[in-house]
């Protein structure tokens, strides 16, 4: 999708909606008719009317009130992957506590910001490379010709 400089987006949103443009009933009609089943529902074209009214023609999310993420700050993250090199083998709650965070938030910092997974008790990436998994391969070879 080509993306829309503000003035012609401005422009754009201009010619459907108000002052110069039409009714909330008609320009859903339109929408209706060109989109068919994917078209937005009636409440939301008559938001976006209520805004252009505004003088809001902007389409980013606008900041919204609430707290914001503080525990996945660098230094955390950084904390939680320290903790996972030191010893491959600790559980989620037992990194939860040393920081003081959520195990919840533990979780989801493992499984998204270093995309790992819990494996025979250790932590591993979820994708290997070539060279990781040929690694892995020749090891686990080594252990089971050491103890036959």
């Amino acid at each position: 999708m080509r993306a829309i400089s503000t003035t012609s987006r401005r422009e754009l949103l201009s010619s459907f909606f108000p002052p110069q443009g039409k009714a909330p009933e008609e320009i859903h009609a339109i929408l209706k008719e060109t989109l068919g089943k994917h078209a937005p529902s009636y409440a939301t074209v008559k938001n976006w009317v209520a805004q252009c009214k505004r003088g809001d023609f902007s389409t980013c999310d606008a900041p919204r009130p609430g707290r914001p993420k503080t525990v996945t700050t660098p230094e955390i993250i950084e904390q939680i992957h320290e903790l996972i090199l030191e010893d491959r083998r600790i559980s989620a709650k037992a990194i939860s506590e040393q920081p003081g965070i959520s195990l919840e938030r533990v979780g989801s910092i493992i499984h998204e910001d270093f995309d790992m997974r819990k494996l025979s008790a250790k932590w591993v990436p979820k994708c290997l490379n070539a060279d990781q998994k040929r690694q892995r391969c020749q090891s686990s070879e080594q252990l089971l010709e050491f103890f036959r």
